[in-house]
């Protein structure tokens, strides 16, 4: 077995550089990330990046579940020579992380998606993409070239710009389309309502809708001439609660890739994905920005991957920190996981050389989880390798 790449050695490059008295900008620790965001961004930005629904409980917990569990070593297994390589979707990627769909990034930094997007592609990594995006479409592809990336729907109340949005996606070579579930309406969230501050109202996070021919064709005036009516047309259309299982039809029948659900939590909603024909799930809930009081996610991934059997694909995201956190989910039943908030301190913080420092340390960290505790390769550890720790 060959490693390509070692992951791991971004720790000696580390080491080696501070030989000449260099040290990394940002911490090797992307959990410290977001003390750093909190002082060096203004209150609004800040607050719709860190923030959570109601009194955060949900991402509380999110952390909570992924520390209860634990990993027990194994020792004198032959783990000299790892890969964290894989197929997902009919890829063969990396490493078993992707770039979690985040909008708005131009909050976080000027260059906003297509830095980001750009370190993802210069390692490897796919890049999922928001419909609430501040870049288009369009521009962010051709800032990753032929790299792999994939494109997240919230679903639109109106069917022409949803089938416009898949068009313009396979178009511009997104090869697998995520569709959030878990955002119908937005939740309440105090962060953002103490400061008065929703980024849509401004107009940004809504370039794919602003630059969609479907979109501007429901406008009595071009963009450009009626920004304040464009908004309002945008809020109306963002996201419908109305949608119900028998709509996925609409989706497979104007997407011929891959189709994976996000949000999912309960095992009969794996069940029902599987029975409508999609082809994987994400365990999620959105981080703690959606549901006050909601589960964990990751005491919710067992029980959705034991649902899921082989008839879906499992990802997870939603408290993902550092490497440990990613071989635990891994252990619990994800395929791959999607990493969210600490990507975007890193952008916030550093622009692309921020989101590439993260991404290096999570995997790096990940490749050490691994060898030290008796694992060659992402798909070896399950349920065995963990004990959870009493409330």
């Amino acid at each position: 077995m060959t490693t390509t790449p070692r992951w791991a050695d971004y720790q000696y490059e580390i080491y080696l550089n501070g030989l000449s008295g260099a040290v990394p900008r940002l911490p090797a620790d992307p959990s410290r990330l977001e003390a750093l965001v909190e002082q060096r961004l203004g209150a609004g930005p800040a607050g719709y990046m860190i923030g959570a629904a109601g009194t955060g409980s949900t991402a509380r917990a999110n952390r909570a579940a992924l520390d209860r569990w634990r990993i027990v070593p194994r020792m004198l297994r032959d783990v000299a020579e790892r890969d964290l390589s894989g197929e997902l979707f009919g890829r063969r990627l990396p490493a078993p992380l992707a770039l979690a769909p985040v909008g708005i990034l131009k909050i976080a930094h000027p260059d906003a998606e297509p830095a980001a997007a750009r370190a993802a592609a210069a390692r490897g990594v796919p890049y999922v993409l928001s419909s609430a995006s501040s870049t288009p479409m369009e521009r962010v592809a051709e800032a990753m070239g032929d790299a792999e990336r994939w494109f997240q729907l919230y679903w639109p109340k109106d069917r022409e710009v949803a089938r416009s949005f898949l068009a313009r996606a396979r178009a511009a070579g997104y090869s697998a389309l995520f569709v959030t579930l878990d955002t119908p309406l937005l939740s309440w969230r105090p962060r953002d309502l103490d400061q008065a501050y929703l980024p849509f109202l401004h107009g940004v996070g809504t370039a794919n809708y602003f630059s969609d021919p479907a979109f501007r064709a429901g406008l009595a005036k071009p963009v450009e001439e009626d920004r304040e009516a464009a908004v309002r047309h945008f809020l109306g259309m963002f996201s419908d609660a109305g949608k119900t299982w028998p709509d996925l039809a609409f989706l497979r029948e104007h997407w011929d890739g891959p189709i994976v659900l996000k949000g999912v939590l309960h095992p009969d909603d794996a069940r029902a994905a599987a029975d409508a024909g999609m082809d994987g799930v994400v365990v999620s809930n959105h981080g703690g920005r959606q549901v006050a009081g909601a589960v964990a996610a990751a005491d919710a991934l067992p029980g959705v991957a034991a649902a899921a059997g082989d008839r879906l694909t499992v990802l997870f995201d939603s408290g993902i920190r550092t490497g440990d956190d990613v071989f635990k989910a891994l252990a619990l039943g994800a395929r791959a996981v999607l990493l969210g908030r600490p990507y975007v301190y890193g952008l916030a913080l550093d622009g692309q050389a921020g989101v590439d420092h993260v991404i290096r340390s999570v995997l790096a960290e990940l490749d050490l989880t691994l060898a030290l505790s008796g694992h060659a390769d992402p798909a070896s550890p399950g349920p065995a390798d963990l004990v959870r720790e009493a409330l």
